[in-house]
């Protein structure tokens, strides 16, 4: 049976994906310097790329800056929720990309789209949460021969591609575009410490302000989400298993404490460990009446709902994106977008000027992978510091901000070891 060409949810929707997918390119001057670039050298030229993505504005702007550049680019959803049908219209009918994605979709399509990316045997891959990856190794290693490396965005995914790769199981060089400091620094902690937070206020417009917020993790999402809950008048509670995160937490004004002991006091709860089951059966039995949980980390599995829904006496949806949980003993507890990923699922995801210098990192990232002399060894790869220099002062220039310069002297210094008191 041939490949259908796209599977996305209105085809109509397209005009008014152009004018977001616009709107996010006022934010994101580095992707389009990139992208000018690209056009005016085509580095991609025929150039087979696969992108296991969130299709939001942001991530299109991404798209369109490899199709520059000359990729053939395919593009599935990396999160049931997180589609922007119109975008992915506007993808498809504007920009002739192949799209298969369509937000709310079951996990059997969701993993049929993967598939149908996969079919076109893609030479790079670009991965949010490795799935896509996964998916290669697992089931489609028919198509593994074709590959040449990857890029992964993600914490998430690239904990499981450094576990993959320890394991002797990862057949290609992946690019660990997460770990940049131009993506994790800004990405993880401005973007989904707003954005987290503004999925939750969509969801449920509730009042931050004298709300105890629980936060799960104290990586830099984990910072961003806490900062940004106490600058709208949250009392926070973090909890952690990094004495030095917790360390950080403590001087940084938040209390400390295990989950077990947060579990009664908090009114939000809001996950950003990466790891699994981080509230579980025991919180549960702990928790007031009203608590809110969401999650802001990759993956639904943060929260166990299979637990929740074992001391579930009956369920419903109070609103777009709140389903209440009524348990045996009478109270209700809330879980926000199914317990995905809440900033993309009940909100728009990060602000387009934080995942400007994350896609910048991404498409520079496709074009080192390429240009790699000797090419890369399977396994996951840092982001080299120029690229991530290059992004920060793009990103600098486009804000009107200046640097000093080392003087010789200065530099000369720097770089000597005789001179002292």
């Amino acid at each position: 049976m041939s490949q259908p060409a796209s599977d996305i949810a209105n085809h109509r929707l397209a005009e008014y994906g152009e004018q977001r997918i616009d709107w996010a390119a006022r934010e994101m001057p580095v992707t389009a310097q990139i992208s000018d670039r690209f056009a005016a050298e085509r580095p991609f030229a025929g150039l087979r790329i696969a992108g296991c993505l969130h299709i939001t504005s942001e991530t299109a702007n991404l798209a369109l800056a490899l199709q520059a550049g000359g990729a053939e680019l395919t593009l599935c959803a990396s999160n049931p929720l997180s589609t922007q049908d119109d975008v992915a219209a506007a993808l498809v009918e504007r920009a002739g990309i192949k799209v298969f994605a369509i937000k709310g979709e079951s996990n059997e399509t969701y993993y049929e789209h993967i598939h149908h990316a996969i079919d076109t045997r893609p030479q790079i891959t670009i991965d949010d949460g490795a799935d896509l990856v996964s998916t290669l190794h697992s089931d489609r290693r028919d198509a593994l021969d074709a590959v040449r490396g990857g890029c992964e965005e993600t914490t998430t995914g690239v904990i499981r591609l450094r576990a993959m790769a320890a394991d002797g199981a990862l057949a290609y060089p992946i690019m660990a575009v997460n770990d940049a400091a131009t993506k994790h620094f800004f990405d993880n902690r401005y973007g989904t410490g707003q954005s987290a937070l503004d999925g939750i206020i969509r969801a449920t417009n509730v009042l931050l302000a004298g709300k105890t917020v629980v936060v799960a993790g104290y990586g830099w999402c984990g910072r961003g989400v806490a900062s940004r809950a106490d600058g709208l008048g949250a009392h926070v509670i973090v909890t952690e298993v990094d004495p030095l995160r917790a360390l950080e937490a403590v001087m940084d004004g938040f209390r400390v404490m295990p989950m077990a002991d947060a579990a009664s006091e908090g009114d939000i709860f809001i996950t950003t460990t990466g790891d699994i089951h981080v509230v579980d059966e025991p919180h549960f039995a702990q928790m007031k009446s009203g608590a809110m949980m969401a999650n802001a980390g990759h993956f639904n599995h943060e929260i166990n709902l299979n637990a929740l829904a074992q001391i579930t006496e009956h369920q419903r949806e109070l609103k777009p994106y709140v389903t209440a949980h009524v348990t045996t003993d009478g109270r209700e507890l809330l879980v926000l977008a199914d317990g995905r990923l809440v900033n993309l699922s009940a909100a728009e995801g990060h602000p387009a000027s934080v995942m400007d210098m994350s896609f910048a990192n991404q498409a520079l990232a496709v074009e080192h992978l390429l240009r790699a002399d000797p090419p890369l060894e399977p396994g996951v790869h840092e982001i080299p510091a120029e690229i991530d220099q290059s992004v920060a002062r793009l990103k600098l220039s486009s804000m009107g901000v200046k640097l000093d310069t080392l003087s010789e002297e200065q530099q000369r210094y720097l770089n000597s070891w005789d001179e002292g008191t």
